[in-house]
C-alpha cells in the first residue's frame, strides 16, 4: 500500500516571482492558491490540491501576462509623450 502523496507542484516560485516581476494583485491571489496546496496535500485532498495548483499558475500567468501589456503600454506612451513634448518645446523657442 502506497501511503505516500502524490507530487503536486504548488507553483509558488512562479507566484512569487509573478507578484515581484509582474502584478501584486493577481500575484497575490496567485500565492494565497499556491499556498492551499500543501495543507490540502496533508488533509488527503488530491483533487483539491490540484485545483489550487492549477488555480496557482493560472493567476501566475495572469500576473506576468498583466504585467507584460502595463510594461509595453508605459513604453508606448514614454514614447509618444516624451517625443511629443520634445518637439513641442523646441518649437516654442
Amino acid at each position: 500500500m502506497n501511503t505516500s502523496s502524490p507530487a503536486v507542484s504548488n507553483n509558488l516560485v512562479w507566484a512569487i516571482l509573478s507578484t515581484l516581476f509582474c502584478c501584486l494583485p493577481l500575484g497575490i491571489v496567485s500565492i494565497i492558491n499556491a499556498a492551499k496546496v500543501n495543507g490540502l496535500l496533508a488533509a488527503g485532498d488530491i483533487a483539491g490540491a490540484r485545483d489550487a495548483a492549477d488555480k496557482a499558475k493560472k493567476w501566475a500567468i495572469y500576473a506576468a501576462g498583466a504585467g507584460i501589456v502595463v510594461s509595453i503600454v508605459y513604453i508606448v506612451l514614454v514614447m509618444v509623450l516624451g517625443v511629443g513634448g520634445a518637439m513641442s518645446g523646441a518649437s516654442s523657442y
